[in-house]
């Protein structure tokens, strides 16, 4: 407008306004021809505006009108005839971000009976351009809703159709940085779920443990610290457990890495493609045949023939899954077999094998038995690859499976014990997996009680939080007192001021934390669990920024070998 009526000064002394109708006429496309330019500036001016506009004036309607039906969208309802005759989950969160959307996509939709499902998000922020730019791909933008409102509305719950949903997901951000006013947020949505729509089942993810006990209503609850606390100190126990754990439950086709000139890295981007699947024993190709036979006969000789690793099974009549059963469990038609493997059995492909097989695999030796520390194993029971004779529980018998006569005469064990296809009673010695003794702690050594190894077993007397999981462990006879806590500073209950004077067997575990949270209650507990032997306890120092108070302390003080200090790990 300015150019027109700037340049026109040298010929139709145009005014603002007409150069402002001028325009508008113009790139309205009518052009009435009442006011031209005349001169060959303002011309060339207009052409090149024309041929501007042609090119951005479209992409800008599109987007205007795209936000439009967007907003529309997120300020809309889901419909109640749409919620009655096909089944959607809603998904509560206070903010949307990429990472955390797409984790709950990927994982939601991976299993092929939620194809059909439809996916309400119930958000109060306006989406971000990245989630935005998501909902467009046509795979989510027609299964994913996205509604702005707040769970706390019963309007926008009404607008989400929560009371037809199958299922309500109510999820936190893992980058929080006041974890406890996430989690309070996370309970009053949860509260008012549960009272808008009290037969939706709920799932939620809590942050800090403590805040557990105000959502116990909840059908399930997956509390962040208390689970990666947990993980990491079965790290101590067996290295990568939780790599192994994380692995099993993210959805992954295996084919990470595959680019790399790294042979490990190629190895680790395949074997990521496990996951846990489940299949009835009468139905399937992998199991149908080892059915009269013993839990422990058909996973080793599954592993051997199909690659597959059976790892637990449920009768049918009953809701539990029986991890490792061990060999007197008899598998039966009914049961659902539960197996880790890179593809479900359904989407396997089985190829005929020669009669006469390589006999390559029986050279490979497994010579991991005599280096394990098996003690430390807590399912060593039924486990096939290690001989049984060194499992933890042993009967009054030394009677065990008896090896090949010929291995005795060729020099070297053979590297695997046979398995019996049934158990048999008179070669198998007796054992309680659920009793309170383990092989060292039926008869102390005298070096023990000089060095006053007696612990009690028994539940804590006190826990940091409400809703922990009671659990058996090792714990001193008199709870210590506070002082004795602490490594790095003597008191009149002894002189130690460092860990060399304590004189450890074991080596420390040392955990470093800015402030004791109810969360490291959860890291000593599996370590000091009644079923890890007496001899095998690590020291556990905490090695704090802040000093604890007096609850986590009144919590730890029971545990036998437990310390802190307050210092920096970067020090």
């Amino acid at each position: 407008i300015c150019g027109i009526q700037h340049l026109e000064r040298a010929g139709n002394r145009l005014t603002l306004f007409d150069s402002l109708y001028f325009c508008i006429v113009t790139f309205s496309t009518v052009g009435f021809g009442d006011v031209t330019p005349k001169i060959w500036p303002s011309k060339l001016l207009v052409v090149i505006m024309i041929c501007v506009a042609l090119v951005v004036l479209p992409i800008q309607f599109e987007q205007l009108a795209y936000l439009w039906m967007e907003r529309q969208k997120s300020g809309g309802n889901y419909s109640r005839y749409r919620a009655q005759t096909e089944k959607h989950v809603v998904l509560c969160v206070s903010s949307l971000k990429i990472d955390l959307l797409m984790d709950f996509l990927n994982e939601f939709y991976a299993h092929p009976r939620l194809q059909d499902y439809y996916v309400v998000i119930l958000c109060p922020t306006e989406m971000d351009a990245q989630v935005r730019r998501v909902l467009q791909i046509p795979m989510w933008s027609q299964r994913v809703i996205y509604l702005q409102g707040s769970a706390l509305k019963d309007q926008d719950l009404l607008r989400a159709k929560m009371d037809n949903a199958e299922a309500c997901f109510i999820l936190s951000s893992r980058c929080e940085v006041d974890r406890t006013a996430a989690d309070h947020q996370t309970i009053l949505r949860a509260w008012a779920v549960k009272d808008f729509a009290p037969n939706c089942p709920l799932y939620v993810q809590i942050l800090k443990p403590e805040n557990k006990f105000h959502i116990k209503f909840a059908d399930h609850v997956v509390c962040e610290e208390e689970f990666k606390y947990a993980m990491l100190a079965l790290n101590c126990i067996c290295p990568a457990t939780s790599t192994l754990i994380t692995l099993l439950v993210h959805t992954s086709r295996g084919q990470e890495s595959q680019q790399s000139p790294e042979q490990w890295q190629k190895m680790y981007g395949r074997c990521s493609g496990n996951e846990v699947y489940h299949i009835s024993l009468e139905e399937s190709t992998f199991f149908a045949e080892y059915e009269g036979k013993s839990f422990t006969y058909a996973s080793f000789h599954a592993h051997k023939k199909f690659g597959v690793c059976l790892i637990g099974v449920r009768k049918e009549d009953n809701k539990n899954i029986l991890l490792n059963p061990g060999p007197r469990y008899i598998m039966s038609s009914t049961d659902i077999c539960f197996y880790i493997n890179i593809t479900k059995e359904e989407n396997s492909a089985f190829k005929k094998q020669e009669k006469h097989r390589k006999t390559h695999e029986s050279k490979l030796s497994y010579h991991g038995a005599s280096r394990l520390p098996v003690h430390s194993i807590i399912a060593s029971m039924g486990t096939v690859a290690i001989d049984l004779q060194d499992t933890g529980c042993r009967g009054g018998s030394a009677a065990t499976l008896a090896l090949p006569a010929e291995a005795g005469r060729e020099g070297r064990r053979p590297s695997i014990a046979p398995v019996l296809e049934v158990a048999d009673s008179s070669s198998l010695p007796s054992c309680d997996l659920l009793s309170d003794q383990s092989e060292d702690e039926t008869a102390p050594a005298d070096d023990e009680v000089s060095a006053g190894l007696e612990y009690a077993k028994g539940y804590p007397p006190y826990s940091p939080y409400i809703g922990s999981s009671p659990t058996f462990c090792h714990l001193l006879h008199e709870k210590v007192p506070f002082c004795c806590l602490r490594l790095d500073k003597g008191c009149q209950h002894n002189y130690y001021e460092d860990a060399k004077a304590y004189g450890f067997k074991n080596k420390l575990i040392i955990v470093a934390a800015e402030t004791a949270g109810n969360g490291l209650y959860n890291f000593i507990v599996p370590l000091r669990a009644y079923y890890r032997p007496k001899k095998e306890l690590n020291p556990i120092v905490l090695l704090l920024d802040n000093p604890p108070d007096m609850h986590f302390l009144d919590a730890i003080c029971w545990f036998p070998m437990v310390y802190y200090m307050v210092g920096s790990i970067d020090k």
